[in-house]
Order: C-alpha cells, then sequence, then structure tokens
C-alpha cells in the first residue's frame, strides 16, 4: 500500500485513538461505519449502511454487530478514508469526489454530464468500468463493497436561478475538495469555494459562499431548505456513494464471513438504489413545501459544450482505458 502522507496520518489520529477498528469478542465481530451526513430515514447515506446492517445481521445473526456513526462520528470524509487505508476505520459510506482524491480513476463519475439516467450510471458502475475502478481502490488499501447513489446533484443558492451557464456568474458555490469540481465551475464561470462537509451549512448560513450544488436528498434530509432560496435542476453529476471497507479489515474477517459481507453488500446497493429513485419524487415537493423556488434546466447543451475540454484535461489523470469505457457505455 503506498505511503500515507504526514497530513493523512494526522488526519486519521481520531480513529487511531479510538477502539480497536474490528473486536472480537465471545465470537462476535464488530464492525463499526461512518457517514458525514444525517442519519434521517431517507438520507441515501444512512440507508445505505443501515441497509447493510440489516442485510449482514439477517444473513449471520449475532455473530455481527455493525454499529451506525452518522453525522461526522468518526470524522470528516477524507479522515474517515485515510483510517480505512491505515485500518483504524472498518467501514465508510464514501462520496465519490473524497474517493477520487485517494484513487483519481474515480474522478470518471465525477465528470459533468457524462450520465443522463441513473440507469446509465449503475450500467458503467456494474460493469466494466466499476470492476476496474474496484481493483485500482483495493490497491490502495480500501476494498469497494457497493457502489449506491446519492442521485443526481443539482445547484443551490441565494442569489438567483441557474437556467444558463452565465446565470453562474459572479455566484460563490462552495464545491467537494475535486479538481473537478472546481474545473466544472471555472469552465462555466463560476467562482468555485472548495470547503470541507462540516463547514458547509454554516458558511451558506453566515453568507460566506452564495449556495453548493448536492442531490435532492442531501437538501432535504440535512434541512438545507432554511438556508437557501433557489434550487436549479442541473443534474450536472451523477453522485455515486461508495459502501467502502477497509482492506485490513476485511483480510482480518474470519473466512466464512467474508461470502456474507460481499452478498450483504449487494444486496444493500441494490436496494438503496431503489429507494433512494423513489425518494426524489418525494423530496422535490417536500422542498417546495419548504419554500423553495425550483426551476428547470431545458437546455443542457450549452452547459455541456462549456465542459467538453474537460474530457481532454482529465483523460491522463482517470485513465485513457477507463474513459473511453465510460463514453462507449453511454452511448
Amino acid at each position: 500500500m503506498p505511503k500515507l502522507t504526514r497530513r493523512a496520518l494526522g488526519a486519521a489520529a481520531f480513529a487511531i485513538a479510538s477502539a480497536p477498528a474490528l473486536l472480537h469478542g465471545q465470537g462476535r465481530t464488530v464492525l463499526r461505519i461512518g457517514w458525514t451526513s444525517g442519519d434521517g430515514a431517507q438520507d441515501p447515506y444512512a440507508s445505505g449502511a443501515r441497509l447493510f446492517k440489516q442485510g449482514l445481521e439477517r444473513r449471520v445473526g449475532e455473530r455481527v454487530d455493525v454499529q451506525l456513526f452518522p453525522n461526522r462520528a468518526l470524522g470528516d470524509e477524507r479522515p474517515m478514508l485515510d483510517g480505512m487505508r491505515l485500518g483504524t476505520v472498518d467501514m465508510g459510506v464514501i462520496t465519490n469526489a473524497v474517493i477520487a482524491q485517494v484513487e483519481p480513476a474515480f474522478q470518471v463519475n465525477d465528470m459533468p454530464f457524462l450520465f443522463s439516467s441513473e440507469e446509465q450510471g449503475h450500467r458503467v458502475l456494474d460493469g466494466q468500468v466499476g470492476a476496474a475502478l474496484r481493483q485500482r481502490l483495493e490497491a490502495r488499501g480500501v476494498v469497494p463493497l457497493g457502489y449506491m447513489e446519492g442521485g443526481f446533484r443539482h445547484m443551490i443558492n441565494n442569489v438567483r436561478p441557474i437556467v444558463r451557464p452565465e446565470d453562474l456568474r459572479g455566484i460563490k458555490f462552495r464545491v467537494l475538495q475535486s479538481p473537478i469540481y472546481i474545473e466544472m465551475f471555472r469552465s462555466l464561470g463560476g467562482n468555485a469555494v472548495p470547503m470541507a462537509w462540516g463547514e458547509t451549512f454554516t458558511a451558506v448560513q453566515q453568507g460566506a459562499v452564495d449556495g453548493l450544488e448536492i442531490p435532492l436528498g442531501i437538501i432535504d434530509q440535512n434541512k438545507y431548505f432554511e438556508v437557501t432560496k433557489y434550487l436549479s435542476l442541473t443534474g450536472h453529476i451523477y453522485s455515486m456513494i461508495g459502501l467502502l471497507m477497509a482492506k485490513r479489515t476485511f483480510d482480518r474477517l474470519p473466512a466464512d464471513l467474508r461470502g456474507p459481507v460481499q452478498e450483504a453488500a449487494a444486496e444493500a446497493t441494490r436496494a438503496q438504489r431503489t429507494a433512494n429513485a423513489a425518494a426524489n419524487t418525494g423530496f422535490l415537493e417536500s422542498l417546495r413545501r419548504q419554500g423553495m423556488q425550483i426551476n428547470e434546466v431545458p437546455d443542457k447543451a450549452a452547459f455541456r459544450r462549456g465542459v467538453l475540454p474537460m474530457y481532454e484535461s482529465f483523460r491522463g489523470q482517470i485513465g485513457a482505458d477507463i474513459v473511453r469505457d465510460a463514453l462507449a457505455a453511454v452511448q
């Protein structure tokens, strides 16, 4: 496994100080799984974690205790991911852009306007591209057990509705700390402000940034309707969220538990995708009731033209073969 930077080692200090990641007591294995958003019934991260817990415990009974840690209880996403690489954090449900900080090939999932439907995203992730990504991340010390989804990401802000690329000008959008997100807004004339998730709500509330871009479920379940006015259905990026396990944790599992873990993860991934898709209609209705002004984006061609050069400029970082296979799969 590649060496971690001094910063990454420091970021994982919380996890190291915590109880051991994998505990065996009286024949029971304890797995701790964390995520940074809330624990609402329809939060896509929480849903994925709960479905995995239910599926695994149904298969193996009391041999496994899956413990859930929402709301950054195990840290922000990057420290959790670094903890998984070190083997001090068992599991997490992690946003794709953060996974891409560790394995740049995952940037392919965040290429703007690559997917026009959830089904296209599933086809790419469940096929050759997803298998190649899995192999690369395992080499970094993390096992992707499932490619779940947050749904398409949309733009929310307090300045104006976004209908055309020029509407982005002068608006400060919080973005994930990802080169693709930063470059997307730059290409479209917007102002990207990279920021950790834990700081974002307060930053929007206080006006340090004007808005952000996130899936409908996160807007609703984390009450962003309280601090933003406009929701524009840009659908610019399909949000994959990974159900991940530390390779060291996976390798230390009793041999007869590894199969059930993988089966429960696959089942949970299918169920989470279905539940999230069904919830999105309800999220839109809920956000309208909460007073958000919602607009469609009828012509995305201008946005696509604006980001087209990114496909060439990121080809080397992602891997030419992965970009080629992803584009072929969405034709």
